[in-house]
């Protein structure tokens, strides 16, 4: 399989990155470098595009020919949820645009074979506890619309050409698979608790009157290496051929409560982390939790990090990033 990984220097494309490499795959990484780290992918060929730009379906087009793809997976694109509402406009030129792009060079090609990274934030906040992929999406800011709308773009070219494609909806993905591919952006709660640890801050709970257990949101994590190998699973079923489903979950089937991670942090570290309670913030709902029964029947795909693996992670990783400093 030769496969082009959009996206693949940052974060949890990377991870997918790695896992292709280490089975013998061929790779080759789209990246225009905003958010990704070169160190992270090695010597493995990386092709600075953005893909928003007006060349880049020509550019993508070359890059595919040279390399003989015959799949892709396709990360780039913005995600801060707070930056989207800020900046409407640009998160629909790179979102959307973007996949534009990716889309026409495939169809150009003849490449039939696409994994798209797709959110949970296309639900939005949904009145029920256990998330179903065929509830009604509607997601609450325009980060979660861009990636609604990639969702039907991609729906519409697959059913106009020969395109078969997996979109898969991220829950809450933490951890690392590998020290050196760590999250480095401090804006999810892992990294933004063990940042304020690194600075002699106490964490921050926003909101404890929730009605939960513990007044706490409660979240569906996902190990970013199991994540990463949900895209392989992905891949393997596009090269046996359209699947019945294409749209996915990929979270535990399990909440934790922000007290939970922050008390798994503190296991991981081996000291207590006592969190300070600051005020609700908008638009969170009390728990997300991902069913995720369709990806297990389909694809045989299933989590096998928990809670406790994920802490671990992240905190080893980010002793060793320390390490290197």
């Amino acid at each position: 399989m030769s496969v082009l990984v959009t996206g693949g220097a940052g974060y949890i494309g990377s991870h997918v990155v790695r896992l292709l490499e280490q089975r013998g795959d061929d790779v080759v990484i789209v990246d225009n470098m905003s958010n990704g780290i070169a160190s992270r992918i090695g010597e493995l060929p990386l092709e600075q595009i953005d893909l928003s730009h007006a060349d880049a379906t020509d550019r993508l087009v070359e890059v595919i020919e040279r390399y003989s793809v015959d799949s892709v997976v396709h990360f780039a694109a913005k995600k801060q949820v707070g930056e989207s509402v800020q900046r409407p406009l640009w998160y629909y030129q790179q979102n959307v645009t973007g996949l534009a792009n990716l889309l026409a060079a495939l169809e150009r090609t003849g490449v039939d074979r696409l994994v798209f990274s797709s959110s949970a934030a296309v639900y939005g906040m949904p009145d029920r506890l256990m998330v179903e992929e065929d509830i009604d999406c509607r997601p609450i800011n325009p980060y979660g619309q861009t990636k609604l709308i990639g969702e039907w773009m991609i729906d519409d070219v697959m059913a106009a050409t020969g395109l078969n494609a997996i979109k898969l909806r991220y829950f809450n993905v933490a951890g690392t698979g590998w020290n050196d591919l760590a999250d480095t952006a401090v804006m999810n709660l892992f990294p933004i608790v063990l940042d304020r640890d690194a600075r002699g801050l106490a964490p921050v709970i926003f909101g404890a009157d929730y009605d939960t257990d513990d007044g706490t949101c409660i979240r569906d994590y996902v190990h970013v290496k199991d994540l990463a190998l949900a895209h392989v699973y992905a891949l393997d079923a596009l090269a046996a051929g359209r699947p019945r489903v294409s749209t996915f979950n990929v979270g535990t089937g399990q909440g934790a409560s922000v007290r939970e991670v922050i008390d798994a942090l503190s296991d991981a570290l081996g000291r207590t982390l006592t969190p300070e309670i600051g005020d609700r913030r908008a638009g969170d709902p009390p728990r997300l939790i991902a069913d995720v029964t369709a990806i297990s029947t389909e694809l045989g795909w299933k989590a096998e990090y928990g809670l406790a693996d994920i802490a671990k992670s992240a905190v080893a990783a980010a002793a060793w990033r320390a390490a290197q400093a």
